[in-house]
């Protein structure tokens, strides 16, 4: 059998363009719709051959380890296989070439949000680093002014016949030509600012909206928001993946916002009423008399506003009363005489509490 090297007139040192480029000569001269001839037709074959299998880099490793077929009968079943289980084809063949024009990929970027941003929703612009059309060709992957061409080897089919001999005789089946990569053309003046791919890469801003109520892993799907596809085709979609900053004052719990209020001993005993900033404006409290630390005050409709819905969840402000350390002797004198008017209890025993926070935490995820 001849050498695969011999065959398309190369050294065993050629690179893979050479061997590319070889094959492209020799099957422009010899394939049958410009060579009719039976040697010729023969030849064809083995160029082919030769070069399917000096153009896989595994099996031109093989080969020239260990000579001869480089593997060549366990290639041969394995065409026998592609051709009963749908890798290939008697005859002909009726797949036809592989357009140009594929879907682009997805694309995920991550967005920092505010917890007040998350309230009522907003609109940010993001700026993104992504596949665009590009301008130059349009898509095309041709200079302006050029087409791709047919490609001589397959025809425009896209696809080559290769002849097996096996037990069975000789199985036909149908390949990718190597000429034009099965797409049926070649281009051969590529757009030079896109190199023949279509697209270009680009940083781009873009608006988006963010809905009230998205929380830190929550993703949203916008559809052709995506990279274009090589070949001008169609965009794939873009993911936005959000995360919700930290606030140092409040805290959500599904769509209830949380936050502690310190207050002083006298506004706990007495009661009062007090205007906060909260983030969404001025937010007045209540605070009722004879109030706990660890007491939960609860103003309805001023969390956050939840997903694909109008209703508001609640602000849940626990009270953490302060205690004065340092008193004046007169002041202490009026503590006394509180105490004695309304009977002083001596400290007891009571229910186990882990810590203030502990307490807190249980009276807000026991409310309803």
């Amino acid at each position: 059998m001849a050498d695969h090297y011999e065959t398309l007139g190369l050294s065993r040192e050629a690179s893979a363009d050479e061997i590319k480029k070889a094959y492209r000569k020799l099957a422009r001269q010899l394939h049958p719709d410009v060579n009719p001839s039976e040697e010729a037709a023969e030849r064809f074959k083995s160029v082919t051959h030769a070069y399917d299998v000096l153009s896989d880099p595994d099996q031109r490793r093989r080969y020239d380890m260990g000579g001869g077929e480089g593997g060549g009968g366990a290639a041969g079943f394995s065409d026998i296989f592609e051709t009963f289980f749908g890798g290939g084809g008697f005859g002909g063949g009726t797949a036809g070439p592989r357009s140009r024009s594929q879907r682009g990929d997805d694309a995920l970027i991550r967005v920092d949000v505010t917890l007040d941003e998350v309230i009522f929703g907003a609109q940010r612009d993001v700026t993104v680093n992504t596949a665009v059309i590009c301008e130059t060709c349009q898509g095309s992957c041709c200079q302006p002014g050029t087409h791709p061409v047919t490609c001589e080897i397959c025809g425009g089919q896209g696809q080559v016949q290769r002849q097996v001999r096996s037990l069975f005789g000789n199985v036909v089946t149908m390949h990718p030509c190597g000429n034009c990569s099965g797409f049926g053309t070649v281009i051969e003046h590529p757009c030079v600012e896109c190199g023949g791919k279509g697209r270009v890469r680009e940083r781009r801003t873009m608006s988006i909206d963010v809905p009230s109520g998205v929380d830190t892993g929550t993703r949203m799907q916008m559809r052709g928001g995506g990279e274009v596809g090589p070949g001008g085709g169609p965009n794939g979609d873009l993911f936005i993946e959000f995360r919700v900053a930290h606030h140092d004052i409040f805290s959500r719990d599904g769509d209830d916002l949380l936050s502690t209020m310190h207050t002083s001993m006298v506004d706990a005993i007495l009661g009062t009423q007090v205007t906060v900033e909260g983030l969404d404006g001025e937010i007045v409290v209540d605070l009722p008399a004879g109030s706990q630390s660890g007491d939960v005050i609860t103003v309805r409709g001023r969390g956050i506003q939840g997903l694909q819905t109008t209703h508001r969840g609640d602000l849940k402000i626990a009270l953490q009363v302060h205690t004065p350390t340092r008193l004046s002797n007169r002041e202490k004198d009026l503590v006394r005489q509180f105490a004695a008017q309304h009977g002083n209890e001596s400290p007891a025993l009571g229910e186990f509490q882990q810590s203030f926070f502990g307490k807190i935490r249980d009276r807000f995820f026991r409310q309803g």
